[in-house]
């Protein structure tokens, strides 16, 4: 029983020590982060955290093995812990002054973010505030025979381009709410890179290019469309407006991500493949 308690506390130090340690480098990034200021921040001292990391770049790594296990779970559809019921992590919200405002991902107080809600913001209308919440868009259905209109929608919800909507939604959530998964990025990105763990930046154009030719070998994507194209087209708007949120709030939000599904499925999709789909993504319990 003793060997146990002691376990668990250890298990919780040492996730503390990496929250600690993930807020910090999102916030003021790696190289000025001293491991007094991390142990502090996470309530234990430093002979701890000796005993669980015995080097600054040891406590990075696994920051970036936690960030990749995050990352996981959102590319295969699984709501991260700080997500469930829309809860930020302590400190989710990343202060002014993050790495964002130095090309990463964070957004200031009062951004207009994914939370609770159950309800799920649609594309605004023309001249709409961003902010403004609607139901969730889909394309309509031409009134042929009801029944096979339906099903057909329902198989489109399930496709890979709806996947892609679905996970693009996640990750930009996941952003907004867990420091883990910010740091991740941010240890993986050019002058904070360390050396270890996976390129995150990386993984998400890997899966987009899988989830993308998926979509073409299902017979969804518009015939003069490349692949390449796409993938440059959905990358580049996703990690442009988590760069963009440290700046801005709004290029965080679903309403801003729902807007540019809205702007690019009718050129990326078919007409038929357009039917159904949700530009302001599937609630997690639906999918």
């Amino acid at each position: 029983m003793v060997k146990q308690v002691r376990q668990e506390r250890a298990i919780r130090t040492r996730n503390a020590l990496i929250e600690s340690a993930a807020a910090l480098f999102a916030r003021h990034g790696y190289e000025v982060v001293s491991l007094s200021t991390i142990s502090a921040r996470a309530g234990v001292s430093n002979g701890a955290l000796h005993f669980h990391f015995p080097s600054k770049a040891a406590l990075a790594e696994a920051v970036g093995v936690a960030a990749a296990q995050r990352f996981g779970r959102i590319i295969a559809g699984e709501a991260l812990p700080a997500q469930r019921g829309g809860v930020p992590e302590r400190g989710g919200v990343p202060e002014r002054g993050g790495f964002a405002e130095r090309g990463g991902f964070a957004r200031h107080e009062g951004a207009s973010a994914y939370g609770g809600s159950s309800r799920y913001e649609g594309a605004p209308e023309r001249g709409a505030s961003l902010r403004r919440i609607e139901a969730p868009r889909r394309w309509d259905v031409p009134r042929r025979d009801e029944a096979a209109s339906k099903q057909g929608a329902a198989s489109r919800q399930n496709s890979a381009l709806q996947t892609l909507i679905d996970t693009s939604h996640a990750l930009l959530r996941g952003l907004g709410h867990d420091a883990v998964l910010r740091a991740g990025f941010a240890l993986g990105d050019g002058a904070e890179a360390v050396g270890r763990g996976e390129d995150l930046y990386r993984r998400w154009q890997e899966w987009v290019t899988e989830v993308l030719a998926r979509a073409e070998r299902e017979g969804l994507l518009a015939r003069d469309l490349a692949v390449r194209d796409a993938v440059t087209a959905v990358v580049g708007a996703t990690i442009g407006f988590a760069v963009l949120g440290g700046h801005e709030g709004q290029w965080l939000s679903r309403t801003t991500l729902t807007r540019f599904w809205t702007l690019l499925l009718p050129r990326l999709a078919t007409p038929t493949a357009l039917e159904g789909l949700m530009a302001s993504g599937r609630p997690p319990e639906t999918r």
